[in-house]
């Protein structure tokens, strides 16, 4: 079984920052294309944030947070982090840590196999 494990959220005000961390419980991340969705509240729907490939060479960004978010993998510390810069209100939310064992980071949220349990992330205004 494959058990994702996230930290790293919480509240900061607007402009600050925050960095999430993903590792996988009992396995090495560096076989896994490991992604970040988040949702506004449980009802809405999943939004892409960011995937980065096991070779780090494919990484893909949400729209909403080209230039502002940058995610990075240490496999070395079996961990993949996701650095969330100049965090705007509208940035709160469920941030969930998916995974697969393709190569290439998609957007599809129907192409990752394993999700986590969700980090809270709220940013005041």
């Amino acid at each position: 079984q494959v058990q994702l494990v996230e930290s790293g959220g919480g509240l900061v005000q607007a402009g600050g920052r925050l960095i999430l961390s993903c590792t996988i419980a009992e396995h090495t991340v560096s076989t896994y294309t490991i992604g970040w969705f988040r949702q506004a509240s449980a009802v809405e729907v999943h939004e892409f944030v960011a995937a980065i490939s096991p070779n780090s060479r494919s990484i893909a960004y949400g729209d909403a947070v080209k230039g502002r978010f940058t995610i990075s993998r240490d496999n070395a510390k079996n961990a993949v982090y996701l650095q969330m810069d100049s965090l705007k209100p509208e940035d709160t939310g469920i941030y969930d840590c998916v995974a697969n064992r393709g190569v290439i980071a998609t957007l599809n949220a129907t192409k990752y196999d394993y999700w986590g349990q969700g980090t809270q992330v709220t940013v005041a205004s």
